[in-house]
């Protein structure tokens, strides 16, 4: 990818959220399939990782990534989950209210990660899980991740 996706404040909010009629380990593992051929068509050097009720349920890491993803992998969806938004609308919000949200003071900078790749999905209205992607920029990180759900969907 030579171009980065641009995502603003505006084409994020617009997203409408993932939601789904139930989630558990085999949709995840379905999903993780499908985040694994999108990485691969794109050729990418990404992480993925599926959470499920706060349990990792599939992880692969394609390429060059390692151990040191994941704690990216961690906090981006400790910020989605959180927050109930894709980590990059969080991030974005922050942005554009002036107020980084690295300079939050509630939250721990160690553990959460208000970068591109996570997105949340929704069961009911509450958040079931999460996918998390890591090892390019953050916005392909969720370009990525958003391609990988919008796949999922159509099946």
């Amino acid at each position: 990818m030579s171009d980065l996706p641009v995502f603003t404040l505006e084409d994020l909010e617009r997203t409408p959220r993932v939601e789904l009629t139930s989630f558990d380990n085999d949709a995840a593992v379905s999903l993780g399939e499908v985040a694994v051929d999108v990485i691969r068509e794109r050729g990418l050097n990404l992480a993925v990782r599926i959470m499920v009720s706060g349990d990792v349920v599939f992880v692969a890491k394609l390429g060059t990534t390692g151990p040191g993803n994941d704690p990216w992998l961690r906090g981006k969806a400790l910020v989605a989950e959180k927050f109930g938004e894709p980590s990059l609308l969080v991030r974005r919000r922050h942005q554009a209210a002036g107020t980084p949200f690295e300079d939050r003071d509630d939250v721990d900078h160690d553990a959460m990660r208000a970068h591109g790749g996570s997105i949340p999905i929704f069961v009911s209205g509450v958040v079931a899980g999460s996918i998390t992607m890591s090892g390019e920029p953050d916005v392909v990180d969720h370009d990525t991740a958003a391609e990988t759900l919008r796949r999922y969907l159509e099946d």
